[in-house]
């Protein structure tokens, strides 16, 4: 298999279990475009109404939208004059696109279509890093040794019936954290993450109440 996308250049990865082995570029790259964006305007991610299947072809196809980042300098009359579209349809799709401008971290973390982080992954995720500022700077590698830490210790605290501690992104495993990394590692996404946060998409993204890290297990 190839190590990049013969599309976009991105890095590839696999989930174990899957046969598929997928490209990291998600929001990116040109052979995902459509699918990118149907996820991203999807209900239980942006939410953004009436951006059906042929409109996110049309839009793909014409190169009005090689990100979900374009929706948002989308205007009237460009929508307005594509098939199947007129201006009712068109007003009704740019207000639901100015509506999704407020996101929770949970439902952005979920749009943004990274192989494996479904929306439970994306609340876990959520609620450990509380902003997208402190998602996009995690340090994996610190995390995956934090977590196989607890994990240790709490082996040893259940012999000596002492209450466990909370392992650090309980729920999500090794796989999809790598995952996350990934995803994260390819300067194109974080192009269009710029991009969605940026003034001119305007997407804010609210922060999220942070849940109580994980004491640090002792070693010796």
């Amino acid at each position: 298999m190839p190590e990049r996308c013969p599309v976009c250049g991105s890095a590839v990865a696999r989930l174990p279990g899957e046969a598929a082995t997928r490209c990291t570029g998600g929001l990116f790259c040109r052979a995902q475009r459509v699918q990118a964006l149907l996820h991203f305007k999807g209900r239980r991610a942006m939410d953004i109404e009436g951006l059906g299947d042929k409109l996110a072809e049309q839009l793909v196809e014409l190169e009005m939208v090689t990100s979900p980042a374009d929706l948002y300098a989308l205007n009237a009359d460009a929508l307005a004059g594509l098939e199947r579209m007129g201006e009712k349809s068109a007003r009704n799709v740019l207000a639901s696109i100015e509506r999704s401008r407020d996101a929770g971290l949970d439902r952005f973390i979920f749009a943004l279509g990274i192989p494996g982080a479904g929306e439970e992954v994306a609340k876990i995720l959520a609620r450990r890093f509380g902003s997208l500022k402190e998602f996009l700077k995690a340090d994996w590698a610190r995390i995956a040794h934090e977590k196989e830490t607890v994990r240790k210790d709490n082996a040893k605290r259940k012999r000596r019936g002492e209450p466990a501690l909370p392992v650090p992104l309980e729920g999500i495993g090794p796989e999809i954290m790598e995952s996350v990394r990934q995803f994260l590692a390819e300067a194109h996404n974080r192009d269009v993450i710029a991009r969605l946060t940026a003034s001119a998409a305007g997407v804010r993204v609210r922060d999220e109440p942070r849940a109580a890290p994980a004491r640090a297990a002792k070693t010796f």
